[in-house]
């Protein structure tokens, strides 16, 4: 692939892989922000007959993690050091949307909230996530 992580969130040429698994889209990021959408149903479902608390925190990581590399400049990449979830009401079926924002962008530390919500506007759960920024070798992985 020609282009840095950045350069690609810029231009929204950014697939997140996990999407095809799990079933979501990103909508919009950039500036600090995402907001990303799913069609929640059965194939989705615990053994409740509720969307599983582990679909709920892969949407809600996704946007945290999307809005975040939107603030990474050329030479940076980041990994999420903790992610904190309350589940606020139970999700059968229906379309769901996950807004996420970076509320601290420092140096090295980035603090980012995300609301996942109904279509009607339900607050179905509310995430924040902790991340660390990466350069040199830490950035490539060595």
């Amino acid at each position: 692939m020609d282009g840095s992580f950045s350069e690609k969130i810029r231009a929204g040429n950014i697939h997140p892989p996990a999407a095809d698994l799990v079933g979501f889209r990103m909508l919009s990021c950039g500036n600090g922000e995402s907001r990303f959408s799913m069609e929640a149903g059965k194939r989705h479902h615990n053994p409740m007959g509720t969307v599983h608390g582990g679909i709920l925190c892969t949407l809600a990581d996704s946007a945290m993690g999307m809005a975040f590399a939107s603030t990474l400049v050329d030479g940076e990449t980041f990994t999420t050091l903790e992610v904190k979830i309350n589940f606020l009401r139970p999700v059968f079926e229906g379309m769901l949307y996950a807004e996420a924002k970076v509320v601290h962008r420092g140096r090295s530390i980035g603090l980012v909230d995300c609301q996942v919500a109904t279509e009607d506007g339900k607050l179905v759960a509310r995430a924040v996530s902790t991340c660390s920024v990466l350069r040199g070798e830490a950035a490539r992985g060595r």
